[in-house]
């Protein structure tokens, strides 16, 4: 049986800044067995000179460049749009796949679970151990948009990212609520290995510790019910009570005094899901489900 030299799978990067580790991450892309039909490149803020590195280095890779700051996920919205093939596998520009056959594998698991609308897979981080893949799967409510691969009708159906420079505590999980209020699923699967290539230090920034709160209180006012207001306060002080037992104290007032701000510049976005979603969503989330083929 002859191998086929492209998967029917658009590989798509996010960029900004971080030149050396993207170009390793298109190394390894290109380097699968199969690679990718095609790879996406979007480089945020402007930086034309990084795309033409890009394009130099890799003239079968294309590059888009956004000329504001859109961040991770207003690009992923445009890579998503531009992606010619149903699955869009989605790295981050310091994220890749350990495993060559990474993206046969990918085909193979949306075979086997049809009803997966987003399949997460297992994110390794710099000097965690990585552990042997395995044929285990479960249903869960959260996916890391740096190791995962969408079905693209289905990702356009929920609208997309709310493009925010610093996501911390929205991306993922908005759009993860609002495609489980739809009746998507997400699969997550330890035969996909993805390394992330950071000690996760940038996440103690006190523009990052800002965002993770302002971001909690903007996920609450778009997708909750007023009545469940609440829920977003209190999830709020439950993220702030545990950066100061962190001692991440640097970004707290920032962020509560961000948040009006943040709701403004997004107030014609809200549209709340369902309350039934939102619990099945939390009940998801406390307890994922073991999925059998």
């Amino acid at each position: 049986m002859t191998r086929r030299s492209t998967a029917d799978v658009t590989a798509i990067v996010t960029a900004y800044q971080r030149v050396d580790e993207l170009l390793n991450t298109l190394r390894i892309l290109c380097e699968c067995e199969p690679a990718p039909a095609e790879i996406v490149v979007h480089v945020d803020g402007g930086e034309r000179a990084f795309a033409e590195r890009i394009r130099s280095a890799f003239p079968n890779v294309t590059a888009i460049v956004s000329d504001d700051r859109v961040g991770p996920g207003g690009g992923r919205n445009k890579l998503i749009a531009a992606a010619h093939h149903p699955l869009v596998a989605s790295f981050d520009d310091d994220s890749y796949p350990i495993d060559r056959d990474f993206f046969a594998r990918l085909e193979t698991l949306f075979e086997e679970y049809p009803e997966a609308s987003i399949i997460d897979a297992h994110v390794y981080h710099l000097n965690q151990a990585i552990e042997p893949d395995a044929d285990r799967s479960e249903w869960v409510a959260d996916f890391s948009g740096g190791g995962c691969c969408y079905r693209r009708a289905r990702f356009l159906e929920t609208g997309g990212y709310v493009p925010l420079t610093a996501a911390y505590g929205m991306e993922e999980v908005d759009v993860g609520l609002r495609l489980h209020a739809l009746g998507g699923r997400v699969l997550r699967s330890r035969r996909l290995r993805v390394c992330h290539n950071t000690d996760l230090a940038r996440h103690a920034d006190p523009e990052v510790t800002a965002a993770s709160i302002a971001n909690i209180a903007l996920l609450g006012y778009l997708r909750y019910p007023r009545w469940l207001w609440g829920v977003a306060a209190a999830q709020c002080l439950k993220r702030i009570g545990w950066l100061l037992r962190s001692r991440r104290v640097r970004g707290i007032a920032a962020g509560l005094r961000s948040i009006p701000a943040t709701i403004g510049r997004h107030k014609s976005e809200r549209r709340p899901v369902p309350t039934r979603a939102l619990r099945s969503y939390w009940a998801l989330r406390r307890h994922p489900i073991p999925a059998s083929r």
